[in-house]
């Protein structure tokens, strides 16, 4: 998968067309990226993808933008300056521009954070529960324990020279700010695809910022740029495929059929079989409301696209070398 070099926003970080094609031609040892749609961001460091977060990301009023961003930086202990937004006034404890200390309560930014680019950041701070959903201001939201190992990932893969006792030595002084500088920059890639081809199957996510990004022809692109044609896969393939896609967009055109309900149940065990039925496809109807993903194997791919997960850090405390994903059936 290429670097985003055709989807940047008015190169917000100053980056540059020269930066952009040193990216584009892999003249870094290492990068990040995050796709949105898939709450996902990983890091690569020689080439081979070294690590996986599952994040939080922005509100859909406050979207995480995509494109080309820069990570130049860790900051442990960072201090917090409210931005002239509505939101912040239903925070309380804190007022537009009175800077919140490091190590506060009322900070949200947690004991470290990464600037990727006004107004983004990497940053820890948020509860378990905000992983893997919508959890920020714009930014890409991580607990605690996520960014202190990101920082140490982030750390050895620009060949930067911090210890990890180092590390613990600045983030026990909570009120003291430490501003670290990379060794190496490392490009940041904020990615929106919600259909991507990986380790051989098809995942499609929720368009959560409702892009209209789920359809035929963006499918049909992704598995031609994959070497596969939407055409020349197995009627059931296709019908799969197309379902998942509909199901998936933000306002789908195809809505399941729901059984009718028998006019005149025969008898008692007739009018239960008729509730347990109705019952059944509401429950179906909401799970697929809340689904965030389908993931559908398909022949002609093995063997294609995008790394799976390598050792996956969900935020829960434990880490998963890979993780399958159960194939779904819209």
């Amino acid at each position: 998968m290429k670097p985003l070099i055709g989807m940047m926003l008015g190169d917000p970080t100053g980056i540059g067309p020269e930066l952009c094609e040193m990216v584009a031609e892999q003249k870094f040892d290492a990068r990040i990226v995050v796709n949105i749609p898939a709450f996902r961001m990983d890091v690569f460091a020689n080439g081979a993808l070294v690590k996986s977060y599952k994040v939080g990301i922005g509100y859909p009023q406050f979207p995480l933008p995509q494109g080309l961003r820069l990570a130049q930086v860790i900051i442990f202990n960072p201090t917090w300056t409210p931005p002239d937004e509505p939101w912040v006034a239903s925070m309380r404890g804190v007022a537009v521009g009175q800077r919140v200390a490091a190590g506060s309560k009322l900070n949200p930014l947690g004991p470290i954070k990464i600037p990727i680019g006004a107004p983004s950041l990497i940053h820890g701070g948020k509860p378990l529960a905000k992983i893997g959903t919508f959890a920020s201001h714009g930014c890409v939201g991580m607990t605690n324990s996520q960014v202190l190992d990101f920082a140490k990932v982030l750390t050895k893969a620009s060949e930067t020279d911090l210890s990890e006792e180092t590390m613990a030595a600045y983030l026990s002084k909570r009120n003291r700010t430490q501003v670290v500088k990379l060794n190496k920059q490392v490009p940041v890639e904020l990615r929106y695809e919600t259909i991507v081809v990986e380790d051989g199957k098809v995942h499609i996510y929720r368009d959560v910022y409702d892009q209209g990004t789920n359809t035929e022809e963006s499918l049909r692109a992704v598995l031609g740029a994959n070497g596969a044609s939407l055409d020349s896969l197995s009627s059931e393939e296709r019908a799969q495929l197309l379902a998942a896609v509909d199901v998936m967009s933000r306002h789908p055109s195809k809505q399941p059929t729901p059984k009718p309900a028998l006019a005149k149940p025969a008898n008692s065990a007739d009018a239960i079989a008729a509730a347990n039925e109705r019952r059944a496809e509401r429950e179906r109807q909401k799970k697929l409301r809340s689904q965030k993903e389908v993931v559908i194997e398909i022949t002609a791919l093995i063997g294609k696209g995008y790394p799976a997960p390598v050792n996956l850090d969900s935020g829960a405390g434990t880490q998963v070398a890979e993780v399958a994903t159960a194939t779904n059936k819209p």
